[in-house]
């Protein structure tokens, strides 16, 4: 049958997963990089996924296609695991009621005392770490919790990073900052999603390790930028 359903122009898409997100039938998926129609008979031609898109790489057109199947639709979302496998992979767009900032805004100052920052370059001795409350945080909450100097870095020397995208495991590195310095309390700021947490048991790795009984605690942020309670 000849009918409206959605085109999507591989040339535009920049490969956001806005769209992918936004179909809520699951007819578009991340393929390669790009946004591609994987099922005729699940895009009812609705187009959620058009205003989504920041590109303009969707539009309608007619042409001929399957009908759309929506007893096909519920029993593959009744099945089916979050886009992208792992959930801190998920695509989705962030709303705020707040008004964003213009880029001339005035920015608060910084809270940043040290550097390297990412534990994979930082050194194990410093003189930086005596007597220090150290913060241990994954690289995306700075991004996701706009009060991140503020809030957690003030009076802390910082490390950050991402266990899923270097695939190391950090615990051994911080053992060793932790033995070898006069470390008084670890502070650890991670996301809410599953990989996140590799970052939360180095550190309890470390500490366990290290033979020294120091405070330490656990802030999650959530992808919506606010503390997880």
């Amino acid at each position: 049958m000849v009918r409206r359903i959605v085109h999507i122009d591989e040339g535009k898409c920049n490969g956001c997963g806005a769209c992918a997100n936004a179909c809520h039938e699951g007819a578009i998926a991340m393929v390669g990089g790009k946004a591609r129609l994987i099922r005729d008979d699940y895009c009812d031609g609705m187009g959620d996924c058009l205003p989504e898109c920041p590109t303009g790489a969707i539009a309608f057109e007619e042409r001929e296609a399957a009908a759309y199947d929506a007893r096909a639709v519920a029993e593959n979302r009744a099945g089916k695991a979050p886009r992208g496998g792992c959930p801190g992979t998920m695509s989705r767009r962030i709303r705020h009621d707040a008004p964003v900032p213009a880029p001339s805004a005035p920015t608060p100052t910084s809270c940043l005392g040290n550097w390297p920052v990412q534990i994979k370059l930082a050194p194990v001795r410093a003189p930086w770490f005596d007597g220090a409350k150290l913060l241990v945080a994954a690289d995306c909450t700075a991004y996701a919790y706009a009060g991140m100097h503020g809030d957690f870095m003030g009076g802390k020397v910082t490390l950050i990073g991402c266990p899923k995208l270097d695939g190391a495991d950090y615990s051994e590195k911080l053992t060793e900052i932790i033995r070898q310095n006069d470390i008084r309390s670890v502070s650890v700021v991670r996301m809410e999603v599953p990989c996140c947490g590799g970052l939360e048991m180095a550190v309890k790795k470390a500490l366990q390790a290290s033979g020294r009984l120091i405070p330490w605690q656990v802030t999650t942020i959530t992808v919506e930028g606010t503390v997880k309670q």
